[in-house]
C-alpha cells in the first residue's frame, strides 16, 4: 500500500523533510502501527514528541485509524499562538 506522509513544524524542522511517499509493508494497517514503523526506519523524533497528532486525508484521526491506499497521513504537534 501506497500512502503519503506530511510532517509539519518542529517534526519538518527535526526530519529534515516536509514528506515523502511511501510504500508500506502489508501488515502496517493503522496509523499508530504506521508511527511506529517509521520510527523503526530513523523517524525517532515521531517517537518522542509529545503530544503528537495526526490527521488521514486531511481529518483529525486517532492512532487506531485505519490506512488505505492512497491516503495522506498528516504528523504534527500540537499548535500553540497567542
Amino acid at each position: 500500500m501506497n500512502v503519503k506522509v506530511l510532517y509539519f513544524a518542529g517534526l519538518r524542522e527535526a526530519l529534515g523533510r516536509s514528506g515523502e511517499n511511501i510504500e508500506l509493508p502489508a501488515d502496517i494497517a493503522t496509523v499508530g502501527q504506521l508511527r511506529d514503523w517509521l520510527v523503526g526506519q530513523g523517524r525517532d523524533k515521531l517517537a518522542s514528541a509529545k503530544n503528537l497528532r495526526c490527521a488521514v486525508n486531511q481529518d483529525m484521526a486517532g492512532f487506531d485509524a485505519l490506512l488505505g491506499e492512497g491516503d495522506e497521513v498528516a504528523f504534527f504537534p500540537p499548535v500553540t499562538g497567542g
